[in-house]
């Protein structure tokens, strides 16, 4: 039997602060601080400025901010609704192994197959969507439904079906069990959901570019396009205002969630 002592502790929380400092908070500094660094030629950045900030938030890198905003709300938020829909239409049914698997395909395969697929998909008639935003949002949308899927199908296996059994058998039609029962206990859920959809849906890159016109461009490209061109310190400071919105993206859905819970 393994006995854990102080000493014992404090090493392998030692090890795991510096694992997690070197993985995770490194890149976030370096990133930062090269935002912010007029030239970077020895090992720390040198002639600070913020220069490549206030580009970052002008002219086209600012239209690609509120790109990627109006992007994150669309295809996020849709992705709620039909995340919902799917998790709520197929719960205790005989579907509901093959319901998981195809709410899951899009992301069991590289987001560049799906941005490929829905670039050949939409490239003619009926449905011709390429070159308009409409197949950026589909992108997303397709992306991060698997996620809003399996936080509601989770929260569905813990809610009590008797709520809704009494409701029923007390005369509420299936439409009202729905509003006034069902989808209040599971608002938490799909709230949660929705959050880590706009989050996901902001920082996605690999269908994103392979379907994107020039006319709507989101910000993780404008990243990429920059880095592919050597602006290497203006991508990061692209990148922090990425980050920046996304972290108050999330604060506020996470305060409009706790409002929702409240009541």
């Amino acid at each position: 039997m393994l006995v854990w002592t102080k000493p014992g502790k404090a090493i392998v929380w030692l090890v795991f602060a510096v694992v997690f400092g070197l993985l995770v908070l490194a890149p976030f500094v370096v990133v930062t601080a090269a935002a912010f660094a007029g030239s970077w030629n020895g090992v720390l950045p040198a002639d600070p400025t913020a220069d490549h900030l206030r580009q970052a938030l002008s002219g086209d890198e600012l239209a690609s901010l509120s790109v990627s905003l109006q992007t994150a709300f669309l295809g996020g938020l849709l992705a709620v609704v039909f995340g919902s829909w799917g998790a709520l239409s197929s719960a205790d049914t005989r579907f509901k192994r093959l319901a998981d698997a195809m709410h899951h395909l899009p992301i069991a395969v590289p987001s560049v197959v799906v941005g490929l697929g829905l670039l050949v998909a939409f490239s003619r008639e009926p449905l011709l969507l390429n070159g308009t935003k409409w197949i950026v949002v589909i992108a997303h949308l397709v992306l991060m439904v698997a996620f809003s899927y399996g936080m509601v199908s989770a929260a569905l296996q813990r809610t009590d079906p008797s709520y809704a059994e009494v409701a029923a058998s007390l005369g509420a039609s299936p439409a009202r069990v729905l509003w006034r029962v069902r989808l209040p206990m599971l608002l938490p859920a799909i709230s949660s959901a929705a959050g880590l959809s706009v989050a996901l849906s902001m920082g996605e890159v690999g269908a994103t570019i392979m379907v994107y016109p020039a006319s709507w461009r989101t910000l993780p490209v404008s990243i990429f396009a920059l880095t592919d061109r050597g602006q290497a310190f203006v991508a990061a400071a692209e990148a922090v205002v990425l980050l920046a919105s996304t972290v108050v993206l999330v604060l506020i859905l996470d305060r409009l969630r706790g409002r929702a819970a409240e009541r």
